[in-house]
This record gives C-alpha cells, sequence and structure tokens, in this order.
C-alpha cells in the first residue's frame, strides 16, 4: 500500500498579487482612427507569467515573445473573459500596455483558477 503524502497545490490565493483590469473597447467616435475604452468589466488580483526562459527560443520564431499568462480565480458566472476583452495590468512593468485576450482556459491542476493568454 502506498504511503498518502500530502501535496501542497501548485498556485494559492496568495501567490495573486497583480491588480488586473478586463475592459471592452469601441471604435473611436469621429473621423480618426482607432478604438477607446468603453467599459470596465471586471477587476481582479492576478499572477503573471512571462514566456519561460526554456521557451524563448520558440518563442522568438513564432512571434510570440510578448505573450503573458495571467492566472486569475475563476469568477463562474460574474465574468466570463472573451478574445474581444482586453486587459490592463497595474504594475511598473506594464504600465500604458493594453493585452488582447487571445485564449481562455481553465486551469488543468486546480479548475479554481482560469488561464487567460493575452498577447500585446
Amino acid at each position: 500500500m502506498r504511503k498518502f503524502e500530502y501535496k501542497p497545490p501548485r498556485l494559492h490565493s496568495g501567490q495573486l498579487r497583480t491588480p488586473t483590469t478586463f475592459y471592452e473597447y469601441a471604435p473611436k467616435t469621429g473621423p480618426e482612427p482607432g478604438e477607446q475604452e468603453k467599459k470596465t468589466l471586471y477587476e481582479c488580483m492576478a499572477k503573471i507569467d512571462e514566456v519561460w526562459m526554456k521557451d524563448v527560443e520558440l518563442a522568438k520564431s513564432n512571434g510570440t515573445l510578448s505573450d503573458i499568462t495571467i492566472i486569475i480565480r475563476d469568477p463562474m458566472q460574474d465574468y466570463i473573459p472573451t478574445d474581444k476583452h482586453y486587459i490592463s495590468i497595474d504594475h511598473p512593468q506594464y504600465l500604458g500596455n493594453r493585452y488582447n485576450v487571445k485564449h481562455v482556459q481553465p486551469d488543468p491542476q486546480n479548475n479554481r483558477f482560469i488561464n487567460v493568454i493575452a498577447e500585446l
């Protein structure tokens, strides 16, 4: 018989330290092209993962070096992120950048969290 050994979860709420805001954009009014913030959809704390060092060469060849993975607590039905939404990260390294949601998937190791892949 195998001995039971407790394995702590890979991610816990204490690691969600970065304030993150999800936005919806709309076309600008008037003759100028571009988009402007329409409304704030959801605000939460998140864990931000960059491209891993072991994947840097692959990311360079794919052109996905600026992609980030954002891990948030599952908001259930309060908010469902889609690829039409944008993300703002309140951290000095990310100020002024708006990331477009590229892919959303549940965290396979822990169903309490969602992985959001975003690109600059």
